[in-house]
């Protein structure tokens, strides 16, 4: 697949969200459990989510092989009184290169690679942060997927 980069200044969208502390590897296992606290308290407040998608922030550590928080969210309508694990946070705002992934979720490391190469080639530097917005599931389980990294 063919990735196009897009720049642009984005603003902060506000997220409900579980924290992890996680590698890149163990993000599999990690994110259905924070996700599913996070739905079960959008489920009990009343106007909070008004169709927003799941929306994953990576707080990138600083050195590769360190553990990384990640904020397990849903775009919600504003700020609210965090629960338990779950609490309000937004996405990073500022420059930022992105590109929209279609396809299977095992093939999404491919869209993160393009905007790696992007920054290398064009001489920009990566922002310590990056997040994935999730659209609705295809009716043959592929999904879109902005992948999304905040610029230096």
């Amino acid at each position: 697949m063919t990735y196009e980069i897009v720049t642009e200044t984005v603003a902060a969208r506000p997220i409900a969200a579980a924290r992890r502390q996680v590698r890149s590897g163990e993000i599999g296992a990690a994110w259905r459990p924070a996700l599913d606290q996070v739905w079960a308290f959008l489920r009990r407040q009343d106007g909070l989510w008004k169709g927003g998608h799941n929306t994953f922030v990576y707080h990138h550590a600083a050195r590769p092989d360190g553990p990384m928080d990640v904020d397990f969210g849903v775009e919600v309508t504003g700020p609210f009184d965090g629960e338990g694990e779950v609490v309000f946070t937004h996405t990073p705002a500022g420059d930022v290169a992105s590109t929209l992934h279609v396809g299977p979720i095992a093939e999404l490391a491919a869209a993160h690679d393009a905007i790696h190469a992007w920054c290398a080639a064009s001489g920009r530097a990566l922002g310590g942060a990056s997040w994935e917005i999730y659209g609705d599931p295809r009716d043959d389980g592929t999904f879109d997927v902005r992948v999304v990294y905040l610029l230096a």
